[in-house]
């Protein structure tokens, strides 16, 4: 930015996503193949709080990739986070309150834009 001074440009900054502070834990059981992500969830056989989540069963329709025959995607609403149920109170008191991407809140979705002009 500092070799554009004095120059006539525009500069656009931008983020790729938001985060949001979670704070609902929502358990989740899957198999050793299942993603580790706190917010969003690939797999097979997932078993989930279907309140909490938004799940795609047919992953090609949503324009997604098809890691197997059988997967499924699941991504946490609002301020929701997944844990598997073994160390749950472990896990739930480590990530309540950490700011974490993936899912599908409002705060996540919307990409910050700002535009800057020279002067």
């Amino acid at each position: 930015m500092q070799k554009l001074e004095g120059r006539d440009v525009q500069l656009f900054v931008t983020t790729d996503h938001g985060t949001i502070r979670v704070q609902s834990p929502s358990k989740v059981v899957g198999d050793r193949e299942t993603t580790t992500n706190l917010r969003y969830k690939v797999g097979r056989n997932l078993q989930y709080e279907a309140r909490d989540v938004l799940a795609i069963k047919d992953p090609l329709k949503a324009g997604l990739p098809r890691p197997n025959i059988s997967s499924t995607f699941i991504f946490a609403k609002e301020d929701y986070f997944f844990l598997y149920p073994n160390n749950y109170n472990h896990y739930h008191n480590y990530y309540r309150n950490t700011f974490q991407h993936g899912g599908i809140s409002l705060e996540e979705m919307i990409c910050p834009v700002v535009r800057m002009r020279s002067k």
